[in-house]
């Protein structure tokens, strides 16, 4: 049985869908005006697991990601790039759909974007107008009326009171209440505008995605997702919209990434620390990135740094360990001890369901996969053969597969071999020479690439470990 915690009921639930086995899943995609950074990569990838996980349990997940092409911030940097806007948010789809296919995150089932959704989004509008829950002010701007709404902010736990003790009406807006929201902008000279039963315009960021969840997946969704930082007020007004909208509730669940933070900040481009996901790339392993979020709570903060890089690589090298062949001069285990590796893989496959059933405790899940690297790697070194290595092997792979771990493997082949045979001759040279620092250096190195020596007056010898 899957738990999952749901930011509204603010506890761990029973997880069951809307249709039987299938999930129908919105998760807030990007606004693209500029290079995809690895905060976006982090909430992307944390969906990815969720989603890898509810297929492996026999899910059908109907996954929707939109792209938010309409924007302030859009029309701003295609001004300062002398682009058509759609045209410079086009361009940076298409980026972030490469960077994703880097990250080995899969394909969104639907990918909507504002821009191709807006007869529905001024749709949506009329419909909340005519219900009494929006109302079109001289200027041309249509705002949600949040009085209307008897249940506002009970996503974020906010009372309006409280709200409107800090929020006021700015020069030129015709609000009826400070807390209004903006569901259709009038047009201003120069930008990109779309015709409307209000005038020329554009919509406003929430109404957004209730419109392209509404196209895409109905009425009523299972599970909505983005960042923490999305709560409020993006993810409030949603359900304000949709459930005015509609009259029934909008999402069963609503599940929250916590914020990548670089240097104990929240990455951000007002702080000028933005790391791109195509540099990080250049630098390091997409799996590096993955199990960066998979040694966390994906609700807690993701901290982003060398340390915690270089840690996410070990542990990444600890699993690869396990998937190394034989040694050639293996004999076989005794019936008895080749018994408990298949006993110990079932063990952890049934360790990393309950782990991954609640809540998605990936650290957990990842120290059930550990017990099997552990077990398999004990079998090789006392002399197991690569068929009784196998079946192990392969469970390791399931699991690891369902996680969205590459694990590309390079080890076992000749040229790993060589590598490893290159390092303990430089270590023999050291050990002669007595530059034992050097010679500890080496032995270290080898032990991270899962490499145990024996030094004896026979020489040196090495096996996987």
């Amino acid at each position: 049985m899957i738990r999952l915690y749901n930011t509204l009921t603010r506890k761990k639930e029973e997880f069951q869908t809307l249709e039987p086995g299938v999930v129908k899943m919105y998760v807030c995609g990007v606004t693209v005006y500029n290079d995809a950074h690895v905060g976006h990569a982090m909430s992307a990838l944390v969906f990815d697991i969720l989603r890898r996980y509810l297929e492996y349990r026999g899910y059908t997940v109907k996954h929707v990601m939109n792209y938010t092409d309409v924007d302030d911030k859009i029309i701003n940097r295609a001004r300062q790039l002398g682009e058509d806007p759609l045209k410079l948010s086009q361009r940076y789809i298409e980026d972030y759909a490469n960077d994703l296919r880097n990250l080995n995150v899969l394909p969104p089932t639907s990918t909507p974007q504002v821009s191709k959704t807006m007869p529905h989004i001024i749709q949506f509008i009329q419909g909340l107008i005519e219900k009494g829950y929006a109302y079109a002010a001289p200027n041309g701007d249509v705002y949600f009326r949040v009085t209307k709404d008897d249940d506002y902010g009970k996503l974020s736990g906010r009372k309006l009171d409280d709200m409107q003790a800090g929020a006021r009406i700015e020069i030129g807006e015709a609000k009826e209440h400070p807390m209004d929201f903006a569901l259709w902008k009038a047009a201003k000279p120069g930008e990109i505008s779309w015709d409307s039963p209000w005038g020329k315009g554009r919509p406003g960021w929430h109404i957004e995605c209730s419109a392209m969840n509404l196209v895409e997946l109905g009425e009523q969704i299972d599970i909505h997702g983005g960042g923490n930082d999305l709560i409020f007020p993006h993810h409030e007004n949603e359900i304000a919209q949709s459930e005015s909208y509609t009259g029934k509730p909008f999402a069963r669940y609503w599940v929250h990434n916590g914020m990548l933070q670089l240097g104990g900040e929240k990455m951000s481009k007002s702080l000028g620390n933005i790391v791109p996901i195509k540099e990080f790339l250049k630098q390091r392993d997409a799996d590096v990135m993955r199990m960066l979020v998979l040694m966390g709570s994906y609700r807690a903060p993701l901290i982003f740094s060398d340390e915690t890089q270089d840690a996410a690589e070990k542990s990444l090298e600890r699993l690869k360990t396990a998937l190394r062949p034989a040694s050639p001069s293996a004999s076989g285990l005794s019936p008895e001890s080749a018994s408990a590796l298949p006993a110990q893989a079932q063990s952890t496959k049934q360790a990393f369901i309950e782990a991954m059933d609640d809540d998605f405790n990936t650290p957990l899940a990842l120290a059930a996969l550990y017990e099997l690297v552990k077990a398999i790697n004990t079998a090789r070194a006392d002399g197991a053969t690569d068929e009784q290595l196998k079946p192990a092997q392969a469970t390791l792979r399931e699991l690891t597969g369902v996680l969205g771990l590459r694990l590309q493997e390079k080890t076992g082949s000749g040229e790993m071999e060589a590598q490893v045979r290159a390092l303990i001759e430089e270590r023999n040279e050291a050990r002669r020479q007595k530059n034992w620092a050097r010679s500890d250096e080496i032995r270290g190195q080898l032990k991270e690439m899962g490499v145990i020596i024996e030094d004896s007056r026979d020489g040196t010898k090495w096996r996987w470990g």
